[in-house]
């Protein structure tokens, strides 16, 4: 099974990850927003349900994950344009949409501001 962390982290955050892999350090598949709110703005209830019809399903039509979804294909073609643009999902060679992952991890720290 393939697993994605999700988080937030600063760009020091990433910069570490980024010379311990070419450290040789495996990181694991990762996606990190810059706040909690760019997050939560982002992978809003709507895109996170599109993301497990998706998960471990291959490439897909926009038509198919509507059906999946059981949303409108224009509002759920405007979500995946906001989930590519946020490298959460990619476009395939086939013309299609892929979320490479079966499982999702959520890993985040919240503090008293």
């Amino acid at each position: 099974m393939s697993t994605v962390t999700i988080g937030v982290s600063s760009l020091g955050d990433a910069q570490r990850r980024t010379a311990a892999a070419f450290r040789g350090k495996k990181q694991g598949a990762r996606i990190s927003f810059a706040s909690e709110e760019l997050l939560w703005k982002t992978l809003t209830p709507k895109r996170w349900a599109l993301l497990r019809g998706m998960a471990g399903g291959g490439s897909l039509a926009i038509r198919e994950i509507a059906r999946r979804a059981r949303r409108d294909v224009r509002a759920v073609h405007s979500d995946v344009q906001v989930l590519l643009r946020a490298g959460v999902l990619e476009k395939t060679a086939d013309g299609g949409v892929i979320f490479p992952y079966d499982a999702i991890h959520v890993d985040f720290l919240l503090k008293v501001a």
